[in-house]
């Protein structure tokens, strides 16, 4: 009997709708695109013990970290996509495609986006002997001292970074940026007043601000944190544009099937729902999310030109 091409469409969008049902059928892997122990890493274990339960198949973590993230996201961008991988990625899936010349990958082609999990606000702290002990304090003080003053970061081409050059630009300042191998460093480097002020994410300077080791001067957000409520937002400042967070999100690759991607999004939405998720975000200071597919789709095709206008003027390259 001859097969139309008529006939194999409808055989298909019958037998698609199956598959989602049967699915899943072997174990998954996330792939995270960092070492373990950051956030990402944490959010996607923490997911891989939730879907396993849910979904009846064991759930693996693929760590493969390197390049800025590429290494591990371009593995992604290439996987099969059966819906038997995915990918939990941070704010690096959307500054790469503008900070790297040729990355490994096209975030809007490559991938169908599943979820935002969680956000966290960046901020900017100094050092207790800092004499600055308010933004304006700090902007008048670089103001005055022009080549005087450096900032620090968890890395070039961090979000961290990327607020720092924000904040540098929109104010018009002399503030050089020295970059540092991750938070650890960063922050010894600010305890030790070696580079007195600093941008990094909230849940890197949260405990040293709680402590008092550290000045928090502002949240890069419309609202202050309630983790951080004696720390003002740059937006009750009345610092308009400075917004930056960095998300944690769960990505897949693009031909993976709707449906399954469906089944997979309903899934993560009651994890999230879960009191002990819920706690965990709260204790590494994310801000829960859970938006859906398209909303999420909006939220990475925005950060991508908030943050490749911010790279293209302040003229930042990968090293």
């Amino acid at each position: 009997m001859k097969v139309t091409p008529i006939a194999v469409l409808l055989f298909a969008a019958v037998a698609l709708p199956a598959a989602a049902q049967q699915y899943p059928i072997k174990p998954l892997r996330i792939i995270v695109p960092f070492a373990p122990g950051g956030a990402s890493d944490v959010i996607a274990r923490l997911l891989a013990a939730k879907l396993t339960d849910s979904l009846g198949q064991t759930v693996v973590v693929d760590n493969r970290p390197g390049a800025g993230a590429n290494i591990g996201i371009g593995l992604a961008a290439k996987s099969a996509g059966d819906g038997y991988t995915l990918l939990v990625a941070s704010s690096a899936f959307t500054v790469n495609p503008t900070l790297y010349a040729n990355p490994p990958y096209d975030a809007m082609k490559d991938f169908q986006m599943v979820t935002c999990v969680g956000t966290a606000p960046n901020m900017v702290a100094v050092h207790p002997s800092h004499p600055a002990k308010s933004v304006k304090e700090l902007i008048d003080l670089v103001r005055a001292q022009p080549g005087k003053h450096n900032y620090s970061s968890p890395g070039a081409g961090t979000t961290p970074h990327l607020s720092g050059e924000m904040f540098r630009l929109a104010f018009k300042i002399d503030l050089r940026h020295i970059p540092y191998n991750g938070a650890g460093p960063q922050i010894q480097s600010l305890l030790g007043n070696q580079v007195p002020i600093g941008f990094a994410s909230i849940p890197s300077f949260a405990p040293q601000v709680k402590a008092g080791t550290l000045r928090g001067l502002a949240v890069t957000a419309d609202k202050r944190m309630a983790l951080l409520p004696d720390v003002p937002s740059t937006g009750e400042l009345g610092y308009k544009g400075l917004e930056a967070d960095t998300f944690q999100g769960v990505f897949a690759p693009a031909s993976a099937p709707k449906p399954i991607i469906a089944r997979l999004h309903g899934d993560i939405m009651k994890a999230m729902a879960t009191a002990d998720m819920r706690e965990r975000l709260n204790t590494i200071a994310m801000i829960p999310v859970g938006n859906s597919p398209a909303e999420f789709t909006e939220q990475v095709r925005t950060d991508i030109a908030r943050w490749g206008k911010v790279i293209r003027e302040g003229g930042i390259k990968a090293d």
